[in-house]
């Protein structure tokens, strides 16, 4: 069996939360992790040993420390190389008394393991070459992901779908700069191997590339942290009936008063297996009100910072050509490239409703919802999720979820940049491996082909114990 040169010592965690349940399991990982698990196991067959036991089986027997049994386990068998962490890796399924866990753990410890860090399993697993670096940072979210959609990213960046892409961009950048470093050599000669004409067309599809995945960040982020979506419009036209009727609860005060709501009001729900974080805002309005224009310019900055946009009309007091003035003032407050803008006309259902719809046909798919009886309320859900699988719909199938694979992602691109305008501007090989040199070294390190020890543990710090 082989193992790490850079992990001499056995280490042990709870593999499953903290805290009472059904099962615990403990596992264990590194050279003595076997010897350390047979010290302490007894299987209930007195024919099998854990050392002599066949990778990836399992076996019942109990855990005993100083002659006291502490409980009846299963234990599982991963011999290294082919275990998540490249290492032998024994994990013990134990009951979920806190009691037990505790015990479990000062027996492994007693016995000569060490309590292992935030994601030190996975740590293992990248210097073991078992996983890349962003495969690695992808379990994390994986094991983080709240809703269908983010479950998706993490799970194709965990498989290695991004690594692959940019390893495949590294290779054609590292087969030209590789050319200029040969150029170098025979610098009195005068001589050039890397085509110049032929970069240029490189270095324009590698940065085009490059800049298409730092611009799916953008999604990329609000899928993984909730898409933020602004309930806006005029006080008293029934934004926080329409946000009480969107997660079905009463979570915000309804009144009849105009200017009732004076603070943003945030909560979250899934819809369709995307993770929406609603805001209720107040009402955009002059106001006097000191308090009250405080809210109104809140609302106006969250307007900015949403990726959906649901302005809500009051069907009945908001004529055509009003509602095209209220756009036209939201506008500047409004990222046209990142957020979709929503028009939802309320309070369909008064007995005296005599509006119509036509009159706001110019408008597009304006949604007519109740928003107190709930008429309609699923249309504006469906539109909802239609605005962001619209964003992800012209995407490349690789989204970036990471502000730190964004942030290399960005300097690789700078660099390349700068090496277009030194073959543009007939600049020596020498300068122009300066910055390929600089393009590698930041793709480099989001998959771990460049790294240094406190970005390990920056990454990994952020990891639940245990993975």
């Amino acid at each position: 069996m082989t193992h790490s040169p850079h992990t001499p010592d056995t280490i042990a965690a709870l593999a499953t939360p903290q805290g009472m349940g059904a099962i615990a399991v403990v596992r264990l990982s590194g050279p003595r992790a076997i010897a350390i698990a047979d010290g302490l196991f007894g299987a209930r067959n007195k024919k099998i040993t854990l050392a002599t036991a066949p990778s990836h089986t399992v076996h019942l027997g109990t855990i005993k420390s100083e002659s006291r049994t502490i409980d009846e386990v299963l234990a599982t068998v991963f011999h290294g190389p082919n275990s998540y962490t490249g290492e032998d890796v024994i994990e013990f399924s134990c009951h979920g008394s806190v009691y037990v866990q505790r015990q479990m753990l000062d027996a492994l410890t007693l016995a000569g393991c060490r309590l292992a860090g935030p994601g030190e399993f996975t740590q293992r697993a990248f210097l073991n070459g078992k996983l890349d670096l962003s495969q690695a940072e992808a379990v994390a979210d994986v094991i983080a992901s709240t809703s269908a959609e983010s479950h998706r990213l993490a799970l194709s960046q965990m498989r290695g779908g991004f690594s692959a892409r940019l390893q495949t961009l590294r290779d054609e950048l590292v087969h030209f700069a590789s050319l200029i470093e040969l150029e170098l050599d025979f610098s009195e000669e005068d001589v050039e191997f890397a085509d110049r004409a032929q970069l240029l067309t490189l270095i324009d599809k590698v940065h085009g590339e490059l800049t298409a995945l730092v611009d799916s960040f953008r999604l990329g982020n609000v899928i993984k942290n909730g898409i933020p979506v602004v309930i806006a419009g005029k006080p008293n036209v029934g934004k926080s009936t329409l946000l009480n009727r969107l997660l079905n609860e009463e979570r915000a005060i309804v009144s009849d008063i105009p200017g009732t709501t004076r603070d943003v009001i945030e909560d979250e729900i899934i819809i369709r297996g995307l993770h929406f974080r609603l805001t209720d805002t107040a009402g955009i309005r002059d106001t006097h009100d000191s308090i009250e224009a405080q809210g109104v310019e809140k609302t106006l900055q969250k307007l900015s910072s949403s990726a959906i946009i649901i302005y809500l009309f009051d069907v009945h007091e908001t004529t055509a050509n009003g509602l095209t003035q209220i756009i036209a003032d939201l506008q500047p407050h409004i990222n046209a490239s990142d957020s979709t803008l929503i028009l939802v006309a309320n309070k369909i259902d008064k007995e005296e409703s005599n509006y119509n719809e036509q009159a706001f046909k110019s408008f597009g798919e304006v949604v007519f919802v109740s928003a107190r009886e709930g008429h309609n309320v699923e249309i504006l859900l469906d539109k909802m999720v239609a605005a962001v699988q619209a964003k992800t719909s012209n995407q490349n199938e690789t989204i970036v979820t990471s502000a730190r694979h964004a942030e290399a992602l960005q300097r690789a691109a700078d660099a390349l940049a700068r090496v277009r305008e030194g073959v543009n501007d007939s600049r020596t090989g020498d300068l122009l491996s300066v910055d390929l040199r600089q393009a590698l070294h930041h793709l480099g390190t989001i998959t771990g082909q460049i790294t240094t020890d406190d970005l390990l543990e920056n990454i990994f710090s952020k990891f639940c114990i245990g993975k």
